[in-house]
């Protein structure tokens, strides 16, 4: 007998996909990411692991690996023929990609979050929200898919379209075949990662820590977006947190590419997603590189953490109210 959330069938990732009732299209471009992921990893095991000699938009010194896994996402990208526009981190704009959007996506991701990591050899990954048609700036929970690989000791995706969350992992064939399907989250965890410099936290984030604390909750961060949120996920418990902060009040983490698309992984496992005052998923961006706090993992754990905002600051410090109406796109 398999044990619970596992599979005990070799089921590979596009047939499942078909088994499932997934859109043709959309099969398409969740294999086409997969098909770039093996090349990620190949360039992280082989690559140049230095700067790049460039700098992003944030004024950040620009890795190989970033430029590199950019360049292999994108490529991937133009050419499935499903696609109309994509974003990237590393980009400036958005990149239209065919005007005839007509039963396509729109892609935004970030192609090596946590790259930094990669030359300690620490876990890094990709991450991947799918929205249809061709409006990529509309709220995550109008988002068709999400997405990230995880390249680690193993490499591992997790995706979900909207029926559950399913993890697949790279045989030695380099091929991805299921291992859990329908993974779900306690209420409340016993873990939890904290992000940002604690002696910046403001008086209603450091109440919340010091509660986990109290309450025996232990830390494990990794300094990666990636491994941690799917340490949430495959442990079935736990809270990541990038808060607000006294210096950045906006937090650090990007809406479009990172929040979204793993709000939608964690709300489909039965947790919960906030910025301190309300959903991550109900954001609407007004700019592609727009930052949120973020609080994530298990619904009790997350609802605590409102609760102790209000308590103690009424919400998230220095969010203005025009980042906060959520606008249905066409």
């Amino acid at each position: 007998m398999s044990e619970p959330g596992k599979t005990k069938f070799q089921v590979d990732l596009r047939r499942h996909l078909r088994e499932t009732g997934v859109e043709e299209n959309l099969i398409h471009l969740i294999c086409e990411i997969a098909e770039a992921s093996k090349y990620i990893i190949h360039s992280i095991r082989t690559g140049e692991l230095g700067v790049a000699g460039t700098s992003n938009l944030y004024g950040e010194q620009q890795l190989a690996l970033d430029v590199l896994a950019d360049r292999i996402l994108r490529k991937r990208l133009d050419h499935s023929g499903v696609v109309a526009n994509m974003m990237s981190e590393e980009m400036d704009q958005i990149i239209p990609v065919s005007p005839d959007w007509e039963g396509k996506y729109s892609v935004a991701f970030d192609p090596l979050d946590g790259s930094s990591l990669v030359d300690v050899n620490l876990a890094v990954g990709t991450i991947v929200a799918i929205f249809p048609g061709y409006n990529l700036m509309r709220p995550g929970r109008e988002q068709a898919a999400a997405m990230y690989i995880l390249y680690g000791p193993r490499t591992t995706l997790v995706y979900s379209v909207g029926d559950g969350v399913f993890e697949f992992g790279m045989n030695n064939l380099m091929e991805y075949t299921l291992l859990r399907e329908h993974i779900t989250l306690k209420p409340k965890g016993s873990l939890y990662s904290p992000g940002g410099v604690r002696n910046q936290y403001t008086p209603g984030v450091e109440s919340y820590v010091s509660s986990l604390e109290k309450r025996g909750v232990k830390l494990r961060y990794s300094g990666g977006f990636v491994p941690d949120i799917n340490q949430v996920l495959l442990k079935g418990e736990g809270i990541f947190l990038y808060p607000h902060l006294k210096n950045l009040p906006r937090g650090k983490l990007r809406l479009l590419f990172e929040l979204s698309p793993m709000a939608y992984l964690i709300e489909q496992a039965g947790g919960a997603a906030s910025d301190g005052k309300q959903p991550i998923l109900d954001l609407m961006p007004n700019d592609i590189h727009e930052r949120a706090p973020v609080f994530i993992g298990c619904k009790e754990d997350v609802l605590l953490a409102e609760k102790m905002l209000r308590t103690h600051e009424g919400g998230p410090a220095a969010q203005p109210e025009k980042t906060r109406t959520v606008k249905k796109s066409a």
